[in-house]
C-alpha cells in the first residue's frame, strides 16, 4: 500500500511506477524528452493568448476610458492579476503537480479573456479590469511553463531546458498580433467591438493550452524529479558545513537570479507599453501596431533557440550582462528614433525583447541552479510573484510617464535602469568567491 501523501515527495512508500523511474536513468531522459514536446505544443497555444492583452490592451482601455492616462493600467492589471496567479500555481505545483497548476492557470486565463470580451460589449469598465486581472492567470502559466522543461534537465541542461519551452511560444505570440485585423474583423461581423476580437483569440488558445497540459503531461516532471532529488539526499554523505554553506550559496543565488528578472521585466514591461500609444500619435495604424509588436514578442521568445545554449556553455553572470548591453541600446534607439520610422521602432522592439530573453533565462537559471525539487515550484512561484509586480509597477508607470513628459523619456529612463543589471550579478560572485577561500 502507499501512503497518501501531503505534497510532492512527502510519501513513506513510493509507487512502483514511481520507483521505477528513480531506478531507470534512461526511463528519466525519455519523461525529459516527453515533457519538452508537451511543454512546447502548451506554449504555442499560450504565446497566441499573450499577445493579444499585449497588443490590443491599451488601446481597448483608451478607447473604453476616454483618457491616454489610463493606456498603462491593462498591462498594469494583467501583470497584476499573474503575480497572484503565479504564487497560487507555483503552490498548486508543489502540493499536486505541475500539471495541475499550470493547467489552471491557462484555463482561468480563458476566462477572464472571455470576461474582456463580454466587458467590451457592454462597456462595463469595472468587468474590463476585473477580466483583465483574472486574465493574467494565462500569462503566469505561459511563463511558468519554462520551469517544467527545466524539472528534469541536468545541470547542463537547465537553461537549454527552459529555453526549449520558452521559443515554442514565438509561434503564438508572433501570429496573434499579425491576426488583430483578422480577429477585429471577425468580432465586428458578430457584434462584438473590433478590439476585443484578438481576446477571442486569447480565449480559445489559453483553454486549448490548459487542456494539452491536463490531459497529456502525464507522469508529472516535478514529482518525478523530487523523488529523484530526495532519494539523492538520503544517499548524500556530506553533511554539516558543507551543507550550511550551499544553503547560504543557493540564498544568495536566488536573490541575484530573481533580481536579474525584476529589473528585465520592468524596463521591457514599462517600453513596450507604450509603443502603441507612441505608434498611434504618429499616424501608424491597428495593422501596424500589430506588425511592430508581433517582432517584439517574437524577439522576446526566438532567440531561445540558442539563449540557452549560451547560458549553459558562457554562464550565467556573463549574458545577464548581455541582458543590460541589449536594454540600454534598445532604450536609447526607442527614444532617439524617428517616430515615423516602421524600421527604427522594429529595431528598438526587437532589442527590447532580446534583452528581456537574455535576462528571464540567465535568472530562470540561477533559481533552478539554487533551488531542491521539494521546494522548486513554491520558490519559483514566490520569484513570478514579484516579476509580475515589477512588470505592473512598469505598465502602471509608464503611462503616467508619457502623459507628463514623452515616449522619449519612460525610453531612456530605462535604458539606465537596465544597467544596474550589472552589478547585482557581479558584486555577489566576487562576495561568494571570498567566502568559499
Amino acid at each position: 500500500m502507499i501512503i497518501k501523501n501531503k505534497g510532492i515527495g512527502k510519501s513513506t512508500q513510493l509507487p512502483v511506477w514511481l520507483q521505477g523511474y528513480i531506478d531507470s536513468p534512461q526511463k528519466q531522459k525519455q519523461l525529459y524528452r516527453k515533457t519538452l514536446i508537451i511543454v512546447v505544443l502548451s506554449q504555442i497555444f499560450g504565446g497566441a493568448g499573450l499577445a493579444a492583452g499585449i497588443t490590443v490592451g491599451a488601446l481597448l482601455a483608451q478607447d473604453m476610458l476616454g483618457t491616454e492616462s489610463a493606456a498603462g493600467i491593462p498591462s498594469a492589471l494583467f501583470t497584476l492579476g499573474s503575480a497572484g496567479a503565479a504564487l497560487l500555481i507555483g503552490l498548486l505545483s508543489q502540493r499536486f503537480s505541475r500539471r495541475a497548476g499550470l493547467a489552471t492557470g491557462f484555463l482561468v486565463g480563458g476566462l477572464g479573456a472571455i470576461g474582456i470580451i463580454i466587458a467590451a460589449v457592454i462597456n462595463n469598465v469595472v468587468l474590463l479590469f476585473v477580466s483583465l486581472l483574472i486574465y493574467g492567470a494565462g500569462t503566469a502559466s505561459n511563463l511558468q511553463a519554462r520551469y517544467a522543461g527545466a524539472d528534469l534537465a541536468t545541470d547542463k541542461q537547465r537553461a537549454t531546458a527552459a529555453s526549449m519551452a520558452m521559443v515554442s511560444t514565438t509561434f503564438g505570440a508572433v501570429a496573434g498580433p499579425n491576426l488583430v485585423d483578422v480577429m477585429g474583423e471577425f468580432a465586428y461581423s458578430i457584434g462584438i467591438p473590433t478590439l476585443a476580437g484578438p481576446f477571442i483569440l486569447a480565449a480559445t488558445a489559453f483553454i486549448i493550452a490548459g487542456l494539452v497540459l491536463f490531459i497529456f503531461m502525464r507522469p508529472d516532471p516535478l514529482v518525478v524529479s523530487t523523488a529523484i532529488a530526495n532519494v539523492q539526499k538520503k544517499n548524500d554523505t556530506f553533511q554539516g558545513k558543507k551543507n550550511s554553506e550551499n544553503l547560504k550559496m543557493n540564498k544568495r543565488e536566488i536573490v541575484v537570479g530573481a533580481t536579474v528578472m525584476i529589473l528585465t521585466q520592468f524596463v521591457m514591461v514599462a517600453i513596450m507599453t507604450m509603443t502603441p500609444i507612441h505608434m498611434g500619435h504618429h499616424g501608424h495604424n491597428l495593422k501596424e501596431v500589430g506588425l511592430v509588436i508581433g517582432f517584439h514578442i517574437g524577439a522576446m521568445y526566438f532567440p531561445s533557440l540558442i539563449t540557452g545554449l549560451l547560458v549553459d556553455k558562457v554562464g550565467r553572470t556573463t549574458m545577464a550582462v548581455a541582458s543590460a548591453a541589449t536594454l540600454l541600446t534598445s532604450g536609447m534607439l526607442a527614444a532617439f528614433a524617428p517616430a515615423d520610422s516602421m524600421v527604427f521602432l522594429i529595431c528598438a522592439l526587437v532589442l527590447l525583447g532580446i534583452g528581456w530573453n537574455f535576462g528571464l533565462i540567465s535568472g530562470t537559471a540561477l533559481v533552478v541552479d539554487a533551488t531542491h525539487p521539494s521546494i522548486r515550484a513554491k520558490t519559483q512561484g514566490s520569484v513570478d510573484v514579484l516579476i509580475a509586480l515589477s512588470g505592473a509597477t512598469g505598465g502602471a508607470l509608464s503611462g503616467m510617464v508619457v502623459a507628463h513628459s514623452s515616449y522619449a523619456v519612460l525610453s531612456i529612463s530605462g535604458a539606465i535602469l537596465s544597467l544596474l543589471l550589472i552589478p547585482v550579478v557581479v558584486r555577489p560572485r566576487k562576495t561568494q568567491s571570498k567566502e568559499l577561500v
